[in-house]
């Protein structure tokens, strides 16, 4: 458990605290108004954590500051960051916090405490996980108890057993050998365990870190790297660890020297080689990091989506960066060019369970029936992308999916129906050849680059396939 108290955002605590082993008394002791105020946010964050186990809603749309969870949005910033850092937290690390609490419990909790369960979930990814002091978060998680008509009776038992926890934590959350790493439900796990055999333990492991901020730089990463106090990885991306301060306050951030892009992220463009002068169109463009990439390589850009929304993103992105693409509202089967284009991006949606390290709530809100669909879509996209291009130009297929169903499977059925389509396989990628497949796709996982400098390591999971259209 590396991230043992790891930092939690600037919050209604009175920020960044030194790691507290304060032992909790009663939970009925007066606390500071900044505790109280801190109140709101635990809150928050037990009925986002019960939202996304119980009714498999997304984080990403519960704060999304048009149509989100209107008590999350009614916090302060401070408390905002402070119950994004307990509930996404609590859905990392949550197979090892249910171990540890089942451990306390001489019974199980009734079947329908489901709020009582969130309460103690999230009380204590504060006190495993999190920089915040221990007394607060079993002092609030008993008023959170108190203050809920269905765990009312229960408050006793939160505060004895978080009292516990605070004391012999990391010991009851281990994993004693018996159950799989502690980062994934067990229909992930096991799906895994399938597709990658051995390596799937140290998938599960890097899951369970919470990631660096990757950055794509337009010139010199060393420069970047040194001025932001970050490293360089083999493929040239700035990875730093944790920045001072938010993303947007950062050098370089309002001269639009680089973008927010994950490591594995940043590859798909990378298999065009040189695209100066070329016509390429990114099919599913929003929020822009790919379509910066070409932009920015000297490609004419067309950067396609459904979402006006998500273009009126991608076009805000593209303007901080200085970089300019022609955007493109339109539903991409229905989408039929003037001409052909010279290459083609289809950066597909997928079931995004390569990005769980950044959102672990993929685990809790999807499963195998939802990639099933989205890899039926996946191939009919792809299915009229390569239609788009001239003979002898080149398709890269790619999504944020760690399942082959999703990736391998979708190329493979496409090319068995057009035998002009041939893989043009990858041979170097950057000092991370380990992605290259047998037969030249790649296919990265969060394991990838876990021997990076502590806090520094994995990627995105991530498959991309280059493709060759013949006439």
């Amino acid at each position: 458990m590396s991230d043992r108290k790891a930092p939690a955002a600037r919050n209604a605590d009175g920020g960044r605290r030194a790691m507290g082993r304060d032992s909790a008394g009663d939970g009925r002791s007066a606390r500071p108004a900044s505790q109280r105020q801190g109140l709101a946010a635990r809150r928050v964050a037990s009925r986002l954590l019960a939202a996304v186990v119980d009714r498999q809603v997304s984080l990403d749309g519960m704060h999304d500051a048009k149509g989100g969870n209107s008590a999350y949005l009614a916090l302060s910033e401070p408390d905002r960051s402070l119950a994004r850092a307990i509930v996404t937290t609590a859905l990392r690390r949550r197979a090892a916090i249910d171990r540890a609490l089942a451990r306390l419990l001489e019974k199980p909790l009734p079947e329908g405490a489901r709020s009582l369960r969130f309460i103690l979930e999230t009380g204590a990814a504060q006190i495993l996980y999190l920089d915040v002091p221990d007394r607060a978060a079993v002092d609030l998680a008993v008023e959170q108890a108190n203050g809920d008509p269905r765990s009312r009776r229960f408050a006793g038992l939160v505060n004895a057993l978080l009292r516990r926890l605070s004391r012999e934590g990391e010991p009851l959350a281990a994993d004693d050998g018996k159950d799989a790493p502690d980062a994934a439900p067990r229909w992930f796990r096991e799906r895994l365990e399938e597709v990658y055999g051995p390596a799937a333990p140290a998938i599960l492991a890097m899951i369970a870190e919470p990631p660096a901020i990757d950055l794509t730089v337009k010139d010199d990463p060393a420069h970047w790297a040194e001025r932001l106090g970050g490293i360089v990885l083999p493929t040239g991306t700035v990875r730093l660890a944790d920045p001072q301060g938010p993303i947007d306050a950062q050098a370089g951030y309002d001269e639009g020297a680089w973008w927010v892009q994950d490591a594995a992220a940043a590859i798909p463009v990378r298999l065009f080689g040189p695209v100066r002068g070329l016509r390429i169109a990114d099919l599913c463009a929003a929020p822009g990091g790919k379509t910066a990439q070409l932009a920015h390589a000297g490609a004419h850009v067309t950067a396609l989506d459904r979402s006006a929304s998500r273009l009126r993103r991608l076009s805000v992105n593209l303007d901080r960066l200085r970089l300019t693409a022609s955007c493109l509202e339109a539903d991409l089967i229905d989408f039929k060019p003037d001409e052909p284009f010279d290459a083609v991006l289809l950066d597909a949606p997928c079931s995004s369970t390569g990005t769980i390290r950044r959102h672990p709530d993929v685990m809790w809100t999807k499963g195998p029936e939802e990639i099933a669909r989205l890899a039926k879509l996946q191939e009919r996209l792809l299915r009229h992308a390569v239609t788009l291009v001239r003979p002898g130009g080149r398709v890269v297929f790619s999504n944020c999916s760690l399942d082959p169903a999703e990736g391998e499977d979708v190329v493979e059925a496409v090319l068995a129906d057009n035998p002009h389509i041939t893989i043009e396989p990858v041979r170097e990628l950057g000092g991370l050849e380990e992605a290259i497949q047998a037969d030249g796709t790649v296919r990265t996982t969060p394991a990838m680059l876990a021997r990076t400098p502590a806090r520094l390591g994995g990627l995105d999971g991530f498959y991309a396939a280059s493709l060759r259209i013949g006439s």
